[in-house]
């Protein structure tokens, strides 16, 4: 009889591309997903470091694991991912109720460690790798809609972020072989998906050069080009971009994350050329101060930053940005936190992610700086910051009121099974009727949808036309 494994994936989108590939090998070991805990014969928690509240919520789960446990005999409960690698120790041998833990870059390990737990052992590995790229992997799609899909094309991060524990629990920055990532992205168009985001922690480094060996079909014995024709020493994630959106013309793509101090004027360049690149940048800023960037050791100041928003409205007017902020950073000042306000304000995002300062550690930050601004104030901050935020979203998005865009449709609208919901190319969430011209409209599907009214956080229209998608041109 098949094995039947349950993935629960927490944190980023990296960890649910992740728990993929975990599906992946571990379908070679004859195990099966299920959809539920209680049905399972393995249970694996895939975790998040980066804020405290995340370990948090994952050691209530692990908790909760004791009483499945007990109810079913002969479940083993793994711990996968950041945590694994940050709390090895804390997991084996104070929470009883876990048999495995193993790192980002030790999956292809499972099959040998679960046989070890078979015999009744605890298992560990937690090593980082760097040359772990999982290239060749194809993943196990798990709870997708059909419709969009993760392709991770690099893994780890060298910026030492001084708030941040990535680099500790994912390792150096590799990239993965560009022939592999685009045969992955062709193959998801052949299986009837509609978009993919090209994943990474810092997708603006991507840097990938062929070995001696060969392994691209335009290499020769001292060179590349690059994907219009032009000798090139190394592939970036430009030309990479470039290369899904040719070889993929019906295909939306996506990325993340960006950092401000990598993205180029000819990322940009590329995204512009392309229609099925979407207008759509995540770009953390963290905090509008020049002194708190420097002391986050982000490696740019506020006025690199800005000059960064300037550059994508030049190259994209209608690009929608995002953004990370953290509010109470180490030493920051009521003038910084005022810096971060005014910031928003200024560049008008269209969303954020906003949190309170966690400390991590083993970070810079950790090491080096006191965790000095009272808890209370960091609330009050990050209150002042959701607010300003609410109105620079609300503002962005009644600039579409009227317009007509192109939404790809993703599934059944949460509030009401009359209504389906999708996305544009900035990324809102459209809400449209399931009924168009008496014809039932499905997920997968691309429709022109004028924008007829806002609500918070998504948009509402009404679908004018279904559109063919087909071969895009340059």
């Amino acid at each position: 009889m098949s094995k039947r494994v349950y993935i629960e994936s927490y944190g980023c989108q990296m960890n649910v591309s992740d728990s993929e590939v975990v599906a992946s090998i571990l379908a070679k070991d004859g195990y099966v997903p299920v959809q539920r805990a209680e049905e399972a014969d393995l249970v694996l928690l895939n975790t998040c470091s980066i804020r405290e509240k995340a370990e948090y919520t994952v050691l209530q789960r692990i908790n909760e694991m004791n009483n499945l446990k007990a109810r079913k005999k002969g479940l083993k409960v793994g711990v996968l991912g950041c945590m694994a690698e940050r709390m090895r120790e804390d997991l084996l041998e104070k929470k009883k109720v876990v048999d495995l833990v193993v790192g980002p870059d030790a999956y292809r390990t499972l099959p040998e460690l679960l046989e070890k737990v078979g015999t009744g052992q605890k298992a560990v590995n937690v090593l980082l790798s760097r040359e772990e790229t999982y290239g060749e992997i194809e993943p196990v799609r798990l709870d997708t809609n059909g419709v969009t899909a993760f392709v991770t094309i690099m893994r780890g991060c060298d910026n030492m972020c001084a708030f941040c524990v990535v680099p500790f629990t994912r390792g150096r920055e590799r990239s993965r072989d560009a022939e592999s990532i685009v045969r992955e992205c062709v193959q998801l168009v052949k299986d009837g998906y509609k978009e993919v985001t090209l994943l990474g922690q810092n997708v603006d480094s991507y840097k990938w050069q062929p070995t001696a060996s060969g392994g691209d079909a335009r290499t020769d014995s001292t060179r590349i080009v690059d994907p219009r024709g032009r000798p090139t020493a190394i592939v970036d994630f430009a030309d990479l971009l470039e290369m899904v959106a040719l070889a993929c013309p019906t295909l939306r793509i996506r990325y993340s994350t960006s950092h401000p101090k990598d993205m180029t004027d000819k990322v940009l360049a590329v995204m512009a050329r392309y229609d099925n690149i979407c207008k759509y940048i995540h770009l953390p800023v963290q905090s509008g101060s020049s002194d708190v960037l420097k002391r986050m050791n982000r490696g740019y100041d506020r006025t690199w930053y800005l000059e960064r928003m300037a550059s994508i409205r030049r190259h994209m007017p209608d690009c929608a940005i995002s953004t990370d902020i953290i509010a109470g950073f180490c030493g920051e000042t009521e003038e910084d936190h005022k810096a971060t306000l005014d910031l928003i304000r200024e560049v008008q995002y269209d969303m954020a992610f906003m949190f309170k300062y966690s400390e991590r550690p083993k970070t810079l930050a950790a090491r080096k700086y006191p965790d000095d601004v009272p808890e209370e104030v960091k609330g009050r901050r990050l209150s002042e910051i959701i607010e300003t935020q609410k109105e620079a979203s609300a503002a962005r998005l009644k600039n579409y009121l009227g317009q007509t865009h192109e939404v790809l449709l993703e599934g059944v609208s949460k509030r009401s099974a009359e209504h389906l919901y999708g996305r544009n190319s900035q990324s809102s969430v459209v809400i449209v009727p399931r009924i168009h011209n008496g014809i039932e409209l499905k997920p997968g599907q691309f429709v022109a949808v004028v924008i007829a009214e806002t609500t918070v956080g998504s948009l509402k229209g009404e679908v004018v036309s279904v559109i063919e998608r087909t071969a895009l041109e340059a």
